[in-house]
């Protein structure tokens, strides 16, 4: 079974997703829970029933609803997140036949999807809601769902429907798969005993008694207790802790009980945190408020901790006993006097949560000692409780610091008479502030209370500089941040209980104490139908991804589902430790004995190329003499399986040299030097002359921090050896097989027709799958041709994102003069961008970046700068976007800079510097901007945006700890490769004697639904339904030198190829047509074959006629431009500097849509990885240049919680390409630049608190626009304190 995918391995993406149902005999009941299947240890499942994605539905028996929705709302684009999400959807509907949307959105907090921006996979679930989804927007008397019908325009129907629910079957509940009676037989009658089960290397053991645990644990007291395996698994895989033996309790009874006693509730360690929230939820609705306050705190923490899968196996006791100092839990239990049972040999006892913290370390447990249960007491009259967290991403995410705190008064006064506070992430364990609680008791709960306690808290406790790059300065603003948000709630709840007494906390604070909530997103869609077009012709029309139910029901083969070849070997990469040294030995002896090890593969081994030379510098397989960066491949082990692979590359010892220098970062590599030649310039105008003409100028400099691609199918390849003729076929997920072909065949030293690369699909790539995965194949082609075996290379999340590099960081240095009036005369800029340790497609990205750098601005007299950086960290590449997005930030930035001079807003200052009538760019390009003033203009009459702005402003005056931003940016983003070659392309098409259609090109589909376009472009040509085409795979066989598909241009010109090679077909058969003019497509290709007309055709696109001339700094680079603009609204927390995305509406100029469910889908996932690039993902690494960030624990892109609450996206009607097919546009990139809008948003937020505080009015922020920065940047009493 394929269908479960390997995306992270840590719990973190939830693409493996599985459903387990467990049948309980004594209540008679089956529980069905979601879990994450990469930590889910097999011996655990004893007796349960697992349901993969295969179960649930598949096109051979019947496909579910939820799969047959997920893929008819276009909620998959490469598909490979998407056997998760179907899995966590219909345990829910196991669950809960008619959810409501909170549990909807709950149930997907723990699955990541790259591609789409979540909005059509929320579509789909909607579909399943009770509630109506209707947008309540009565405008004309009807809902936005039905105003189709009075809205013509030049009979250019506007539609918002990029799917129709009539053709959903409805969700049958009595059609789901049973619980399998043999194991309800097994648990009913079967006496529960001891179960052992031994392994290679370990052994587990789940004993069912109390007395026998203990006695379990007093013979081996370092064993550790393991049930959901959420703590335990991830050291054991990602830290290389070795358990020999592991000890399951989970079939205790004693450690499973429940129950209310009369002052509190008692639960088992071994329950589950999902129970444990639905016993405490129950609490609530049940008891009186007074007593509920601790159950509510302890709640509050447990909805944001980890996803739902998480939540269902982790358990209660774990999450204590591992005192990790993130765990959310443990502060609050500890404030609240939660009371531990532990048990040993003979002894029990009962001891406060708290001790086990009480000098920071915590050591009161015994290691022979285990926790059966704990007891959370009720809360009393006076006492108040509340827990805080602050993350980098609302939903599951670790905290950066969280807290739990508790006061109690003496009865009827403000006077404390008991405090307890504790902090998490702040030190190695969760810690109590005692000295501090000591020293208020006895005093009121006043101002003056408050400031000595943010004093002494800060004081109490020091936090140590700790390694990985954490910012103590913002963990120490929120420990009195958070106490400060304690004080406002307490006194409000003073004021309810007494209103007399107690003054009112003022108007404009109480809005703090409401947390964000998250809220099943609103959206919009708007396109063009076409009523005048024949319906046979799918061209413009939302259909669906010709792969999309195979994604949703686990059929679709990526690369790792291909089956096992006989005799296979796995690979597993070593890579080096040390970002600049020389290679003194590598000691293979001990990985050699390992079992199942096979060989071990270095440089020696690559019989022709190891280093490439595309310029100067090499690009590189294997490591020879010396590194140049941390995660450099330096050897490979290959073994019987991933598991004995990589157990035996973690034993290769490598002696280092340290060289000097050492860079890691751009300003070292300026320091030092050290670039990638040639260094590039554009100029025009004369801008030391204007300079000196101008009223103002400002200067200043942003940095922007890099981008993981984190696709969600990580770098893979299989290569196999034919055995004559040195042949060799390579399956690899890649967006260029031509190159893999190239560079595999020039390593191995045999002709480029030995090596058959193929592909049929990727799970995304975004950039990141074209020269890297060429080096990756290279390195299993050479293994697999020393070993003559069959070998797979499939990169696990943590090394890939060590290897692969990603978008490039960069630094903005910007001068720029401007007239009093708002218009910009003179910009001086210089661009560096840090590429890494190899050239790859640096010079390249920093050329694209100064060609797009004007984004929508006409600026008289320019100068720019673009540096490529040469540094020792892995080699960055290209990432969708390819220099845009960064150096249009800086564009935009300097734009707000001189709105903040002059006084003028900024959308003042973009319109008055927009490019108005045709123009030529920088480079001498001509084009025509109309199109991207419609974009602005209706962009500002979508969004509403004065009067949305007006009640910002209305907003921010009522409330001062809580802000609102908004913001509208324009976008011109040019088309175009460069150079005419890199966009040629090629098609061949089969027709059959039974009239079926065989279609192949060279583009690769990796989500951007390439392959549904090109079948939708024979369809037209060939005048035949879409049902009678197939498109196999892409393959270097079919379609030789296949340019990358990248740049937006897949589409563009295969789609040109495509058309080219139908209509050569269609010339042959025209004869046979005029003779027969009545007769069917099949009679026609019969009679075709008959007459021996050739039924197979080729077909070519030379590619657009590109150039630029560096020297002489004009040329035409790009073919055509396309245009956009996004509003963006946001609301902040200016106590924690958390934020939520409120609004966003979207207009964009893409021609004629080939496809308006695609392009939409590509719009809206281009945007959401944007906002993840400006707002979220932030890549850390050691002063060693060691990667921190290596997963998704700690890498957070954007979830389920970071989309707009409500999305719109309109594509701008009438709009012509004359230069592409069908007059579409290609679409892939442009969007992410258009997540700036929530940058710029969250900006106007933090400056209206800097206006209110009377701050100094220039301030810089960098990108990613983190937590950490906003909260920096809105400065109050609390940063001073620290």
């Amino acid at each position: 079974l394929t269908g479960t995918k390997y995306g992270c391995g840590g719990g973190g993406c939830g693409a493996c997703t599985v459903m387990i149902s467990t049948y309980e005999p004594a209540s008679k009941e089956i529980r069905h829970y979601s879990a994450n299947a990469c930590l889910l240890p097999i011996c655990s499942l004893y007796g349960a029933a697992v349901t993969t994605v295969e179960g649930v539905g598949s096109t051979k028996t019947r496909v579910h609803p939820v799969q047959e929705r997920l893929a008819k709302c276009h909620g998959s684009q490469c598909g490979f997140c998407t056997p998760g999400m179907v899995m966590s959807i219909y345990t829910l509907l196991r669950n809960h036949p008619e959810p409501t949307s909170e549990q909807m959105i709950a149930a997907l907090a723990g699955n990541l999807c790259r591609c789409t921006g979540y909005r059509p996979i929320l579509d789909a679930c909607k579909t399943f809601c009770k509630e109506s989804i209707c947008c309540q927007k009565k405008a004309n008397g009807k809902c936005c769902l039905d105003q189709e019908d009075d809205l013509f325009d030049k009979e250019e129907k506007i539609s918002t429907r990029l799917f129709s629910t009539d053709e959903f079957q409805p969700l049958d509940p009595t059609q789901e798969l049973i619980f399998p009676p043999e194991l309800m037989r097994m648990a009913e009658n079967q006496p529960k005993r001891t179960l052992f089960f031994h392994g290679e290397r370990m052994t587990w053991i789940s004993p069912v008694t109390l007395d026998e645990l203990l006695d379990l644990k007093a013979a081996h007291p370092k064993a550790p207790l393991v049930v959901g395996n959420t703590s335990v698994g991830p050291e054991m895989k990602f830290r290389g802790v070795f358990h020999p033996i592991v000890i399951a309790p989970s079939r205790i009874p004693d450690l499973n009980v429940v129950k209310h006693t009369d002052d509190g509730l008692t639960l088992g360690a071994a329950c589950s945190l999902s129970l444990v929230k639905a016993v405490l939820t129950n609490a609530i609705s049940e008891f009186p408020e007074e007593k509920t306050k601790v159950f509510c705190a302890v709640l509050q923490q447990l909805r944001t901790l980890g996803g739902e899968q998480i939540r269902n196996v982790a358990s209660l006791g774990g999450n204590i006993i591992s005192r990790k100092s993130t765990s959310d839990l443990n502060p609050i239990l500890a404030a609240s006097n939660c009371m531990l049972s532990l048990a040993s040999r003979g002894r029990k006892q009962q001891i406060p949560l708290s001790d086990i913290f009480a000098d920071g370390v915590g050591n009161t447990i015994m290691p022979e000692e285990i926790l059966v249960s704990v007891h959370i007491p009720y809360s009393r009259k006076g006492e108040y409780v509340s827990a805080f967290r602050q993350a980098p991403r609302r939903e599951n995410a670790l905290p950066i610091t969280n807290a739990g705190m508790r006061v109690l008064f003496e009865e009827g006064t403000d006077i404390i008479k008991d405090l307890s506070i504790f902090y998490g992430g702040a030190v190695s364990t969760t810690i109590c502030a005692k000295q501090t609680c000591w020293t208020l008791t006895g005093r009121h709960w006043n101002e003056q209370m408050l400031d000595e306690a943010c004093r002494l808290v800060l004081k109490e406790i020091a936090l140590p500089g700790s390694a990985s790059g954490e910012k103590l300065d913002y963990k120490k603003t929120l420990i009195v941040s958070f106490f400060y948000r304690f004080f406002l709630e307490v006194l409000q709840s003073l004021k309810t209980t007494d209103p007399c007494h107690y003054p009112d906390i003022p108007m404009e604070y109480r809005s703090v104490l409401q947390d964000f909530k998250n809220k099943m997103p609103q959206s919009i869609q708007i396109y063009q139908a076409k009523p005048s077009q024949s319906p046979q012709d799918p061209v413009g029309r939302p259909i669906m991804h010709q792969s999309g139910i195979k994604h949703a029901t686990g059929e679709a083969v990526y690369t790792d589902d291909l089956p096992s070849v006989d005799g296979e070997l796995f690979l597993a990469v070593v890579t080096s430790s040390r970002a600049h040294a020389k290679i003194v030995s590598i000691d293979t002896s001990e990985a050699l004995k390992g079992p199942g090890v096979f060989d071990i593969i270095t440089a020696h081994d690559v019989p022709a190329t190891n280093e490439f030379y595309y310029s100067d510098d090499p690009e590189i397989i294997f490591a020879r003499n010396k590194v140049i960066c941390v995660g450099q491949i330096v050897c490979a082990v290959v073994a019987d399986s991933d598991v004995h692979a990589k157990q035996a590359a973690a034993k290769v010892k490598i002696e280092y040299e340290a060289l000097e220098p050492v860079i890691l970062t751009i300003e070292e590599a300026i320091k030092h030097n050290s670039f990638f030649e040639p260094k590039r310039k554009l100029e025009q105008g004369n801008v030391d002359q204007a300079f000196e003409t101008v009223d103002n100028i400002i200067e200043g400099e942003i940095c922007i921090g890099g981008q993981e691609h984190f696709y969600m199918e990580t770098q893979s390849v299989l290569a196999v050896p034919k055995g004559e003729d040195k042949e060799m076929d390579v399956y690899v997920s890649t967006q260029h097989p031509a190159i893999i072909q190239e560079m595999v065949a020039s390593s191995l030293g045999v002709p480029a027709n030995r090596i058959m690369c193929h592909v049929k699909r990727v799970g995304g790539a975004f950039g990141g799958k074209l020269l890297k995965a060429g080096l990756l194949a290279s390195v299993a082609a050479v293994a697999a041709n020393k070993t003559s075996r069959a070998v797979r290379l499939i990169l696990s999340r943590g090394d890939d994102m060590l290897i692969t590099g990603g978008r490039h960081p960069f630094i903005g240095k910007y001068k720029v003069g401007f007239m009093n009036n708002g218009r910009i005369i003179a910009v001086d800029a210089k661009y560096y961008i840090n590429g890494g340790c190899t050239p790859d497609e640096s010079v390249l990205v920093a050329e694209v970046s100064l060609l797009k750098m004007d984004n929508a601005y006409k600026i008289p007299n320019l100068r720019c700068w673009a540096y490529a950086c040469k540094t020792n960290l892995p080699s960055n590449t290209a990432f969708r976007g390819f220099g845009f997005p960064q150096s249009a930030l800086v564009t935009e930035t300097w734009i707000t800079g001189v709105a903040d001079k002059t006084g003028l807003s900024p959308e003042k200052i973009r319109e008055i510097n927009m490019y108005k009538e045709d123009k030529q760019t920088h480079f001498k390009q001509k084009f025509d901007p109309q199109n991207l003033i419609r974009c602005w203009n209706e962009c500002m009459k979508k969004s509403a945006y004065y009067s949305r702005k007006t009640a910002v402003n209305e907003f921010n005056k009522q409330n001062y700890w809580k802000k609102k931003g908004i913001a509208i940016v324009p976008m011109k983003f040019p088309f175009g490769l460069g150079t005419r070659y890199l966009s040629q392309a090629a098609a061949l098409v089969h027709i059959y004697t039974d009239g079926s259609v065989l279609l192949t090109h060279g583009g690769i589909e990796m989500g951007q639904g390439i392959h549904t376009k090109m079948i939708q472009v024979a369809s037209r040509e060939l005048n035949i339904p879409m049902s009678c085409i197939h498109f196999c795979e892409t393959s270097t066989t079919t379609v030789p030198n296949a340019c990358a598909s990248a740049g937006s241009a897949g589409t563009d010109v295969n789609g040109m190829a495509v058309k080219d090679a139908c209509q050569t077909l269609l010339k042959r058969l025209q004869p046979i047509i005029n003779k027969n003019p009545k007769g069917t497509w099949n009679d026609w290709i019969k009679e075709a074959f008959e007459q021996s007309v050739s039924l197979s055709a080729t077909g070519y696109f030379r590619g657009y006629n590109e150039n630029m001339d560096w020297e002489r700094g004009e040329g035409q680079p790009f073919t055509y431009f396309l245009y956009g603009a996004a509003c963006s609204e946001v609301e902040i927390n200016c106590l924690t500097g958390d934020h939520k995305n409120l609004r966003t509406d979207i207009v964009m100029d893409i021609g004629c849509s080939i496809n308006p469910a695609v392009d939409i889908g590509q719009i809206e996932g281009a945007f959401v990885q944007g906002v993840g690039l400006y707002t979220m993902e932030e890549l850390k690494y050691s002063p060693e240049g060691v990667l921190y960030t290596r997963g998704p624990d700690q890498y957070k892109i954007p979830a389920v919680c970071d989309i707009p609450e409500q999305f719109s996206v309109s594509l701008l009607s009438a709009s012509q390409n004359p230069y592409a097919i069908y007059a579409s546009k290609g679409i892939g990139e442009a969007g992410l630049f258009l997540g700036c809008s929530v940058f710029f948003a969250l900006r106007h937020a933090v400056t209206s608190v800097r206006n209110e505080r009377g701050l100094k009015k220039t301030f810089a922020l960098n990108s990613p626009l983190t937590a950490e920065q906003i909260r920096a940047g809105c400065a109050d009493d609390f940063t001073e304190m620290v």
